[in-house]
C-alpha cells in the first residue's frame, strides 16, 4: 500500500510541476472521486512551488479550490440521480443487515435539512467524509447557489491551510503529511466510537423490541 501511495505521490507531482495551476485543478478534482489520492499531497507541494516562484498562494488556493468544487459538483448529481427513493429500496432490502432502518435514513435527513449548510460546510474540512458530504447534499435536492457557496467556503479554507503549510515548510513540505495523518487518525477514530455507540444503541433498541411482545403475553394472561 506504501508503495501505491509513494507511486500516486509522484505521479501528483509531475503533473502539478508539467500542467501548473490546471493540473491542481485537474488533480484536486480526481482527488475528490477518489478519495485514496491525498489533497494533503497535492496543496503543501503547490505551496512549495510557491516558494520556489513557480505559482503564487492566491493562485493555487483558488486552483485548488476550483478543483474540489468540480468534484463536489459531480458527486452532488450522483447523489441526485440515485435520489431518496433509491436509497429507501436499499434499506428495505439491506438495512437490516446494517442495523439500519428507514427511520434511521429519515432522522438523518431531517438533520440534513436543518443544518445542511452548517454539515456541508463543516463536513469539507473532515478527511474522509470531505467527499462524501456533497451526497446527501444532492440526494435532498439542496439549492445549487447555497450547496455551491458553503462547498466553497469549506473548500477554501481546507485548501489554504495546506498550501500555506506548504509555504511555511517549504522543501521540508511533506512533514505536514504525517500532521494530517494524525489528524485522518483521530477522526477514524472517532467515526468508530460513534459507529459502536450506534451498533450498541440498536441491538439494546432490538432486545427492548422482542421482549415487550412477552410482557404484553403475560401481563394478558394473568387477566
Amino acid at each position: 500500500m506504501a508503495e501505491i501511495l509513494d507511486q500516486i505521490r509522484i505521479w501528483i507531482e509531475q503533473i502539478i510541476s508539467a500542467m501548473g495551476y490546471p493540473g491542481i485543478t485537474f488533480v484536486m478534482l480526481v482527488e475528490n472521486l477518489f478519495p485514496p489520492i491525498p489533497s494533503e499531497v497535492v496543496m503543501p507541494f503547490a505551496g512549495f512551488l510557491v516558494v520556489d516562484g513557480r505559482f503564487s498562494l492566491p493562485g493555487i488556493i483558488l486552483a485548488g479550490t476550483l478543483g474540489s468544487v468540480l468534484g463536489a459538483l459531480v458527486i452532488y448529481y450522483i447523489g441526485l440521480w440515485s435520489n431518496e427513493r433509491v436509497v429507501r429500496r436499499f434499506i428495505r432490502r439491506w438495512g437490516k443487515y446494517f442495523l439500519l432502518s428507514e427511520d434511521d435514513l429519515d432522522r438523518a435527513l431531517n438533520v440534513f435539512d436543518r443544518y445542511g449548510e452548517i454539515i456541508i460546510f463543516v463536513g469539507r474540512l473532515i478527511p474522509i467524509i470531505r467527499s462524501l458530504i456533497s451526497l446527501p447534499a444532492g440526494m435532498q435536492r439542496m439549492s445549487m447557489p447555497k450547496f455551491l457557496l458553503f462547498t466553497t467556503m469549506g473548500t477554501a479554507i481546507w485548501s489554504g491551510i495546506l498550501g500555506y503549510a506548504g509555504v511555511l515548510l517549504g522543501e521540508n513540505w511533506e512533514e505536514i503529511l504525517d500532521i494530517v495523518d494524525r489528524y485522518e487518525k483521530a477522526t477514524a477514530a472517532v467515526l468508530i466510537v460513534l459507529v459502536v455507540v450506534f451498533v450498541g444503541y440498536r441491538l439494546r433498541d432490538m432486545r427492548r423490541k422482542r421482549s415487550t411482545p412477552r410482557s404484553a403475553e403475560v401481563d394478558l394472561s394473568q387477566q
